[in-house]
Order: C-alpha cells, then structure tokens, then sequence
C-alpha cells in the first residue's frame, strides 16, 4: 500500500505558519518514503467557505514547494458519500435526530458535579435529551446525532497507533470512556449534510490515507474517528499528531491571525525555506 499523507484546509481564510508546517510535514513524510501527498479542500460549511480563499490556498501552498495529484476532493461534492455513511449508521439503528440548541444543552446538562467532564471533543457532552426520538420524525431544523451507548455495544473497538511527538505507542478505545467523556457526537450538523467527524472518516477512507498527519489539538477527537471506521468497517491509517505553532504568548495560531499568514510573509519577501526555519523543519527532502 502507497505511503498517502494529506493536508485537508477549510477555505475561511488565510492559511498560517501553523498551517504551513503541518502540510510541510505531511509533504515531507510521504516524499521521504516514496509516496504520495494529498490536498483536501473541507468545504463542507459553505455558509463560511469562500473561492478566494480556496484560491490562495492552492498559490501559498504551491510556493511553499509542495504538489499533489489532481483534481483535488473537496468536501462540498461529496455529500452522497456522507448520505451512505449516515445510512449505514442508521440502518444499524445508532442515530437519532436532535432539535435542541445551544442554550437547551447548557440547560439540560445543569449544575457541574465535581469530577463529572463537561466538555469532550465534540464540544458540550450532550444530555441525551433526544435520544427517544426516532429517525423518522427528523426535519431540516435538526442534527443528527450517534447514540454513543448503543454504538460502543455495536462496534467491535480496535487500537490506532499514534506516531506523533505527544502521545507515540497503541491506544486501545475504551467504550467507558466514550460514552462518559465524548457522548453523542453530532454526525450531520443544521444545512450541511455532514460534520467534520463524518466527512474525514469517509474522506480519509476513500483516498486511501495510511498516515493522517495533522495538530495534537485533534488527537482527543481520534477515538471518535477510530469508533466510526470499526462501525463503517472502514480502515484505520496510522496517525501523526505534531506539536502546535504557537503566538510569542503561547496561544496556538488561528485564522485570524492575520499578522503569522503564510502570504504576509511572501509579500514581505520571506523564502520558503525562511518558513521551513521559523516553524522547525529541515530543508526540503527534494
């Protein structure tokens, strides 16, 4: 099987040093053993996504030295893809419809108790308030969740192997875990026919990813994407979560950074390889 690493940005705006390095990684790993390198473009919530910034994505990313095979899969001309995955999940009688909202979450979840998690990869750990609802009453008003306890019973749970700095060696998913401290993921969010959670599982499977090389901030959300692909009956890649580039305060970069973006310094006359330096990689390994 071909070495397939990919850098998968969301078009909202500018790609970043933090951004450079993780495709620059990922680059840098599947030329280093002969494979192959992949761009994704996850425009999935077309409520934010803008051609513009899709646009610069392909030119920053082309004059920091790095290529990929086209066409490149974008997320927005996938959705039956993501329908089937649903389907398969429902057929399986693991999803429900949701109407609540924010505020009705923060209200239902209550008081804090002491040592209870609030908070999962998946944001707010939902309540379970819908969780009777069946399939069939859904309206366009509503999100699609994964009964986390009927799932954990469903699947047969593997391990993923983690090569990154933070967190190397086999991690095994725990079902206890899962329902306690991620809960009832959202699978398909209010107009977008996904979530992020189902469209990388579907996407990663579909390219054939074997190495997913992205931030350590998403490595908490790897056992929801494991849990899925034992469901889905899909393949497990081997992850690589890297360290965080990170503001002189310490905060971890984002998009409205504007003053670290990857054009800002091209149009100040920075090179590549000053890139390659100021985030800690070594030279090209072309």
């Amino acid at each position: 099987m071909t070495f397939t690493t990919r850098f998968a940005p969301s078009p909202t705006g500018p790609l970043h040093l933090g951004h450079a390095y993780s495709a620059m990684l990922a680059h840098d790993m599947a030329m280093s053993e002969g494979g192959t390198f992949l761009l994704r473009i996850e425009d999935i919530d077309q409520s934010r996504a803008r051609p513009e910034w899709e646009a610069q994505i392909y030119e920053d990313l082309h004059w920091l030295g790095l290529s990929w095979p086209e066409p490149v899969m974008r997320q927005s001309e996938r959705l039956p893809s993501y329908q089937a995955a649903l389907d398969q999940l429902a057929a399986l009688g693991l999803t429900y419809p949701c109407r609540c909202n924010r505020a009705d979450i923060e209200a239902a979840a209550g008081a804090p108790q002491e040592g209870v998690p609030q908070f999962g990869p998946d944001g707010r750990i939902y309540p379970g308030t819908c969780r009777s609802r069946q399939p069939s009453e859904a309206t366009g008003q509503d999100v699609i969740r994964l009964n986390m306890q009927k799932a954990v019973r469903a699947a047969d749970l593997r391990s993923f192997t983690e090569t990154g700095p933070a967190f190397p060696g086999t991690h095994a998913l725990d079902a206890d875990t899962l329902i306690s401290s991620v809960g009832d993921i959202i699978l398909v969010r209010r107009n977008m026919g996904s979530s992020y959670h189902m469209s990388v599982v579907a996407d990663d499977a579909d390219q054939g990813i074997t190495h997913a090389v992205r931030g350590a901030d998403l490595f908490e959300a790897t056992q929801i994407h494991v849990l899925l692909q034992c469901l889905l009956d899909l393949p497990t890649p081997i992850y690589h979560h890297h360290h965080l580039i990170r503001d002189d305060s310490g905060k971890r970069l984002a998009k409205r950074d504007d003053a670290r973006a990857i054009a800002k310094y091209r149009a100040e006359g920075a090179t590549p390889q000053d890139i390659r330096e100021m985030v800690g990689l070594p030279p090209s390994p072309r």
